[in-house]
């Protein structure tokens, strides 16, 4: 393990950077404030590479390492946290998901419009009765000749207003439990699949989740991501990956709210001189920083130990909750720093402070975390 950036990495991260702030942060609030999908500016992240990161170049990504990838969520999270979950998601879920367990007709008719930024990728796992216990699926998906039949409801679906190619899971066999849930590739356009309705979400609120329902839905079976019942194990590799991702994220929500809360800190006057000479304020910034350092070394770590084909679930699961909880304390705290002008609405710290609270939800709970790091210790 190493604890700086090659040259390399340094030149990707400021590449990542240069794209954020000029072509991310300038919408931010706009997104924020409407809630709509941020359909060109996604548009020009896939022109830039940054739709298929986890992907190589003969189908049509722009494959990076691991640490290179998780530096790039965590700048386009910085500028603005709707689009670096968005292509969190994409990258780590949807279009790697399609690559890694499919075969390679797959691969040639789904990857490369993915990679490219051409499609928006989507996750449907959760349901109105399964959120945690992702293997409680009531989706079913009945094999009638050349087609699977699947019916039944998902929620809380990131990108659902636009994704066009969906990973969906669903039960071939629900006897069997966990090990009778598959997974499919899911086209948008397929009769039957409809969505019922737009979640209006307190923070990162330009991802556009969505709910949908299948209704006698007709997937060609070779359109089966891997084989029937390895939808349960497809589901936590890929989750692992994601976790990654989302931890990433947590360390540009919090860098953000840092480097403004530095700056406030320098400036903003009181009794006589700038609120950062107060030990209050001082030794808040100073365990800010402690603790985003920590994170972003987490995640690394998470990052390396992928890319070096060891079992990384416990160190994922491990950046994801750090870091998820560093968000929301560093955001809380950059609030506390800029006191009222940061409670308003239209503050970037506003901001992040709502974004930062779904890190703890979205991709597997804190809890969640911690059930499987336990779980990893325990064994």
């Amino acid at each position: 393990m190493t604890f700086g950036l090659s040259e390399e990495q340094k030149a990707f991260q400021a590449k990542a950077r240069e794209f954020a702030q000029k072509e991310v942060a300038p919408h931010a609030e706009k997104v924020d404030v409407s809630g709509d999908f941020p359909v060109e500016t996604i548009k020009k992240a896939g022109a830039a590479g940054f739709a298929g990161l986890n992907i190589p170049s003969q189908y049509g990504g722009h494959k990076v390492d691991g640490v290179s990838y998780a530096l790039a969520i965590q700048e386009i999270s910085k500028a603005c946290a709707s689009v670096g979950v968005i292509l969190a998601v994409h990258n780590s879920l949807g279009v790697f998901g399609v690559y890694n367990f499919g075969n390679e007709e797959q691969r040639h008719r789904y990857v490369a419009d993915l990679a490219e930024g051409k499609k928006v990728g989507g996750f449907m796992l959760t349901e109105p009765e399964a959120g945690s216990d992702a293997s409680n699926l009531s989706t079913t998906a009945v094999l009638d000749g050349g087609h699977y039949v699947v019916n039944g409801k998902k929620r809380y679906i990131l990108s659902g207003t636009n994704a066009e190619t969906f990973i969906l899971f669903a039960m071939t066999d629900k006897s069997q439990g966990a090990k009778g849930m598959s997974a499919f590739i899911l086209e948008r356009n397929m009769p039957g699949f409809k969505m019922t309705g737009k979640h209006d979400m307190m923070g990162v609120r330009g991802c556009s989740p969505a709910e949908f329902e299948l209704k006698d839905v007709r997937i060609p079976k070779e359109n089966l991501l891997g084989k029937e019942g390895q939808g349960f194990k497809i589901a936590l590799t890929l989750l692992d990956h994601g976790r990654i991702g989302i931890g990433a994220q947590g360390v540009g929500i919090a860098r953000a709210a840092l480097e403004e809360s530095v700056q406030y800190a320098k400036t903003r006057v009181q009794f006589g001189q700038p609120i950062g000479k107060f030990q209050a304020i001082a030794w808040m910034l100073a365990d800010m920083a402690s603790r985003i350092e920590a994170s972003e070394l987490l995640v690394w770590r998470a990052a390396e130990m992928k890319d070096s084909g060891q079992r990384f679930s416990k160190e994922s699961a491990m950046a994801k909750l750090f870091a998820a909880e560093t968000a929301r304390i560093v955001s809380e705290r950059a609030v506390q720093i800029h006191g009222g002008s940061g409670y308003m609405r239209g503050s970037p710290i506003e901001r992040h402070y709502r974004d930062a609270k779904i890190l703890e939800i979205y991709e597997g709970t804190s809890e969640v975390q911690r059930i499987v790091i336990s779980g990893a210790l325990l064994s």
